[in-house]
């Protein structure tokens, strides 16, 4: 009894009992984190080369798309589905891999099944790519564990004619008074007194800088844009497949500055001449004189959010009562306006410079509406005591905000000597032709 007693209060070698006790369950835990790190990297690499296909088998230029507008019935394209398979198999490593309906696995010795599926069925290209793998285990064997499996898919769709709202938000206040080029900006600074490259058009004084402008011969950046308006009005028109097809609504920051409001220069509009005409009023804003308001003009906060409400509920394009609808916002991307305490720059009183606050670009793509921005570029004036206080220290931040709020892939930044003009029908006709990934 007394060496039954001492045996059993003797704790000697506990410590390694435990420990092969419990060696099992820890290299299973270690063995789950490095498994499933190796599975979700696999995985990620599989779902970027699902997306890829997807998309770039039914991208404008692609021979999907081509063959599609051939066809006359609805049905597969084969070659389309080649496409993809390739595009695939051009995103992973090139060890071996063979795209078929078994391919070779670059990770594993496991095969990958891949199967793609891109037709037309009315007017639409629907591209669908959906993968299954598996690969095996290395530390989760010890638990009986002998693979992971994998699988995704992804899903595009590529609109040959949908039905489309344009609502043009153009920037005509007084910045945009600016010299369209350099050469127009060097004339400007160099017949006014004080070095002035903004045409100001003040109602109070005849012998304002935009009267000077026009008889100098100088472009002002409103110019271009109007112009550029009413070129992209005969771009819709050459490119609707379909009566009716898009419609085109033109919108300003106001006439003038006592009254700076969004303004309607034309409601929305399939007739694309007479939009055209009506964007003949596209103009610069006026001003009683210099510093009225303490300059403060261009609300890009307001401005947007009372489009958003003029904007009603964006559809899928596939008839004339469910249309898309697209912002096209075309600014120099500053903004000056009484805004006192949310301003994300240095105000000076209660006055805000700063480049275009996002959070009132954020509501519109909620609901579905698609934002394509051209940003003119703001041309640095190193001449202007004011541009250098207070727009030179966030000069280089506007051209990365526009493009944050603009919907991904179409943003166009534009310097004056590109031309205006091309900008706007480029950016038309990437939101025109744009394959959409769904969810």
């Amino acid at each position: 009894m007394r060496t039954l007693r001492r045996f059993r209060s003797d704790v000697a070698g506990n410590f390694a009992i435990i420990t092969a006790l419990l060696i099992v369950p820890f290299a299973g835990v270690i063995g789950l984190a490095i498994d499933f790190s190796r599975a979700f990297e696999m995985r990620e690499k599989l779902y970027g080369a699902a997306d890829a296909a997807a998309l770039g088998a039914i991208s404008e230029k692609s021979n999907g798309v081509a063959l599609a507008r051939k066809m006359v019935t609805d049905g597969q394209i084969a070659a389309a589905i080649e496409e993809a398979k390739e595009i695939f198999r051009a995103q992973l490593p090139s060890d071996g891999i063979s795209v078929t309906t078994e391919t070779k696995d670059p990770y594993s010795s496991e095969t990958l099944k891949l199967d793609v599926d891109i037709k037309r069925t009315g007017q639409d290209i629907v591209s669908q790519v959906n993968f299954k793998t598996s690969i095996p285990t290395t530390f989760l064997k010890i638990i009986g564990k002998q693979e992971i499996v994998i699988s995704g898919a992804a899903k595009a769709t590529y609109q040959l004619g949908s039905h489309i709202d344009f609502y043009m938000l153009l920037d005509n206040t007084p910045s945009m008074g600016v010299g369209a080029t350099a050469a127009d900006i060097a004339t400007l600074e160099a017949n006014t007194s004080d070095s002035c490259a903004f045409a100001c058009h003040e109602t109070k004084n005849a012998n304002n800088y935009y009267n000077l402008a026009k008889k100098l011969g100088v472009s002002m950046r409103i110019d271009t844009v109007r112009q550029a308006t009413q070129q992209l009005t005969q771009t819709a028109k050459d490119t609707m497949l379909f009566s009716n097809q898009y419609r085109m609504g033109i919108y300003t920051f106001g006439e003038k500055a006592e009254d700076a409001k969004l303004t309607t220069v034309s409601t929305l509009n399939a007739n694309m001449d007479q939009v055209k005409s009506y964007a003949d009023a596209i103009d610069l804003m006026t001003i009683p004189q210099q510093g009225y308001n303490n300059d403060q003009q261009t609300s890009f906060d307001s401005a947007l959010t009372e489009i958003n409400k003029l904007i009603d509920k964006p559809g899928t394009g596939d008839s004339a009562n469910d249309r898309q609808k697209v912002l096209f916002f075309v600014s120099d991307g500053v903004g000056d306006s009484y805004k006192p305490s949310t301003c994300t720059k240095r105000t000076t009183g209660n006055r805000c410079q700063e480049p275009i606050d996002v959070s009132f670009c954020k509501p519109l793509k909620d609901r579905g509406i698609r934002i394509a921005i051209l940003y003119t570029t703001y041309l640095p004036l190193p001449k202007n005591g004011w541009y250098n206080s207070w727009i030179k220290p966030f000069q280089s931040e506007i051209s990365t905000k526009m493009q944050e709020c603009a919907t991904p892939g179409l943003f166009f930044e534009v310097s004056p000597t590109q031309g205006i003009s091309q900008a706007m029908e480029t950016l038309f006709r990437k939101v025109i032709n744009s394959p959409r990934l769904q969810s």
